[in-house]
């Protein structure tokens, strides 16, 4: 399969919108560092609610202190348009039900694939109950995300729901680097793992082959 480049989908987008209404966005966001560039950048041109939908993360500590660190995000960040927060469920039960049988899995394999797909639904379920005119996810500005699955999943979904997909590979153009300076001037919260147990795992794993 040939690779898309999302980066130049989304300005085709972007340059299209129009200068009177800004369209509601349903941004999904995976923590306070990755919101940030795509906050930084999205807010000139979207009114966005910040849907915090993942039940992958454990322990509950752990989930309840990333969610912290977006709302303090929000409140001390100035951005081009207010941005409203949404917090999701946290059903953790549901993500170990999804990775039944995936438990093994290397990082970044079928298991986190599933794992975009049972958080991206939420968010395309929420955004169509609520009207929104497009959905997304912050997901895509992580070196360790897979873009193009991302979108391809973005893209069943808002078919299957009826709600515009706002393709992504924010990471492009320097937006990793960005999100590293802003998680630097805020003093975000930067965790050492993606967020479930089994990438706990993993990570660990990697620190102690470490010389």
């Amino acid at each position: 399969m040939v690779k898309q480049n999302y980066q130049l989908a989304l300005d085709k987008i972007l340059s299209g919108l129009s200068q009177e209404r800004r369209p509601r966005l349903l941004l999904h966001a995976c923590c306070a560092p990755c919101s940030s560039y795509v906050l930084e950048y999205l807010s000139q041109y979207f009114s966005i609610t910040l849907f915090y939908y993942n039940p992958n993360i454990s322990p509950k500590e752990e989930y309840d202190k990333r969610v912290r660190e977006v709302e303090r995000l929000l409140r001390e960040m100035p951005l081009d348009s207010p941005v409203q927060f949404l917090p999701g469920p946290y059903h953790p039960e549901k993500f170990f039900a999804m990775a039944k049988g995936m438990e093994n899995l290397p990082e970044g394999g079928e298991r986190c694939f599933s794992c975009y797909r049972l958080r991206l639904e939420q968010a395309a379920q929420a955004a169509k109950a609520d009207g929104y005119d497009y959905f997304a996810t912050t997901l895509s500005i992580s070196p360790h995300k897979n873009a193009q699955k991302l979108n391809e999943i973005g893209f069943a979904l808002a078919e299957k729901y009826g709600v515009a997909w706002l393709p992504s590979d924010f990471k492009k153009r320097g937006g990793y680097q960005r999100s590293i300076v802003l998680s630097h001037d805020y003093h975000l919260y930067r965790q050492n793992y993606c967020g479930c147990i089994y990438s706990a795992a993993e990570a660990a794993r990697r620190r102690e082959e470490r010389p």
